[in-house]
């Protein structure tokens, strides 16, 4: 593969994504530059689905390292820890609004490897990350309706800003992620002081703006890579085995998902299954 690199002014400071130096055998790698934050990102997925596989295994490994703000682990224990529940919940801040965006019946066991390789202490990596595992995929083949981007909006001073600095994160009154496609926002979480409903509709419009060019910008890259989309076979469903358990089930799963308590819904879920 050979190397491509695009940017994109973001906030007052160029962001780069580049690929095809590091990584070369993942199906599609891409190191992406904020400030002095750094993520590398890679992504793999099989060729082949393992037998009677009936869901999509995605697994998202996003990884933060001493070493990335220059620091080595102290006193008696020299060794990098495990993962810590910041990781675990950028994890799922990743897999979230990319797992929709897979095409049905695909079930090839892929992997998204986001790994901070500089850390800055000013521009937050996580958002970043989820920039760069869209951008990974992006450019890796695989079959993926996207790109996705996200950014964090925080409010200063009535001032909404997209990807404010941690300083800024700690004087503002909002704080929300927001995870989008060109068309549409995928996710949204954070948290902030009361505010009207308009108020927080008008954040999360300026956050679903505020992330076209870094869609913009990963549509560039995989249009300069020109890695073809992988084909893959839909299995075909048991049409049959499909009627009957609609005939079967459909009514009274309907009711069971009325059931506003989680254990009596849940129980009557179990039920069904069991019938």
């Amino acid at each position: 593969m050979a190397f491509h690199k695009v940017e994109v002014e973001f906030n007052g400071q160029p962001l780069t994504i580049e690929t095809g130096k590091v990584a070369r055998q993942a199906d599609g790698a891409v190191i992406l530059t904020y400030g002095e934050t750094k993520v590398l990102c890679t992504v793999v997925s099989a060729k082949k689905m393992r037998a009677g596989q009936d869901f999509f295994p995605l697994t998202v490994n996003y990884a933060e390292k001493f070493y990335s703000a220059g620091k080595i682990p102290g006193s008696f224990f020299r060794r990098e820890r495990g993962s810590t529940e910041r990781e675990t919940l950028i994890c799922r801040l990743i897999d979230r609004p990319m797992r929709p965006l897979f095409p049905k019946g695909y079930m090839f066991e892929t992997q998204i490897m986001p790994s901070v390789i500089s850390a800055d202490l000013v521009n937050d990596p996580d958002t970043l990350a989820m920039v760069a595992a869209s951008a990974s995929v992006a450019v890796s083949g695989i079959p993926f309706e996207g790109p996705i981007a996200a950014v964090r909006v925080g409010r200063v001073e009535g001032q909404l800003i997209a990807n404010p600095t941690n300083e800024q994160i700690a004087e503002s009154d909002l704080e929300i992620i927001v995870s989008g496609s060109k068309d549409a926002v995928m996710m949204v979480e954070g948290e902030s002081d009361f505010f009207s409903e308009s108020d927080m509709l008008d954040a999360i419009f300026f956050g679903h703006t505020a992330l076209q060019p870094l869609i913009a910008v990963q549509e560039e890259l995989a249009k300069l890579v020109g890695k073809e989309m992988r084909v893959f076979e839909v299995p075909e469903p048991d049409e049959v085995l499909v009627a009957k358990v609609t005939e079967l089930a459909e009514a009274k799963v309907a009711v069971a998902a009325k059931i506003q308590t989680k254990q009596e819904r849940y129980a009557a879920l179990g039920d069904i299954r069991t019938e």
